[in-house]
């Protein structure tokens, strides 16, 4: 079953959000986490990327650095990217980031790394971070919501982001 969130909780979801979220239902039956516990993030993107790709992403085919897909972050000079950080899907000209966690999602808060990382993308505005639904046992996707819920309810900090997406597979 794919649970998903989008925040803020008073904006309708994105019709791209919603496509999205599409994708990762469209392959609920291949990835869903309490049926293949070893399945690891680089396993769930091979599953989806074709899907994400026909809806408009790059998304990274390998770990080679031609199949990695960069979004750089700081400009030097004569504008040449000094600083890039690697996402698992862009779609450039919707600014949209997709990221997909495992184990790490929660247990290290590499959900976290992410929504920091996708804030200072150039061009970035819209981010879906896909986790597990269940990481040995937790409910990774709650705890992750939790501290999103968290941050969106503060007033100490304002994300640039203008939509983000938890998804729970």
């Amino acid at each position: 079953m794919i649970n998903w969130i989008y925040y803020p909780l008073s904006d309708e979801p994105t019709p791209l959000v919603k496509q999205v979220v599409g994708v990762f239902e469209k392959h609920s039956t291949q990835i869903e986490s309490l049926s293949h516990v070893g399945l690891d993030s680089d396993g769930v993107l091979k599953i989806v990327a074709d899907s994400l790709a026909e809806i408009g992403f790059d998304v990274e085919r390998g770990k080679k650095n031609a199949e990695k897909i960069k979004v750089p972050v700081l400009f030097g000079e004569n504008g040449k990217p000094q600083k890039s950080f690697e996402a698992d899907a862009f779609f450039s000209s919707r600014g949209f980031v997709v990221e997909i966690e495992a184990g790490r999602g929660y247990t290290n808060y590499h959900f976290l790394k992410d929504i920091f990382e996708a804030s200072m993308m150039h061009g970035a505005y819209y981010l879906a971070i896909a986790v597990r639904n269940d990481y040995r046992g937790n409910n990774d996707y709650e705890k992750v919501v939790r501290y999103v819920d968290t941050l969106y309810a503060s007033s100490r900090m304002k994300l640039p982001l203008k939509g983000l997406a938890i998804i729970g597979y």
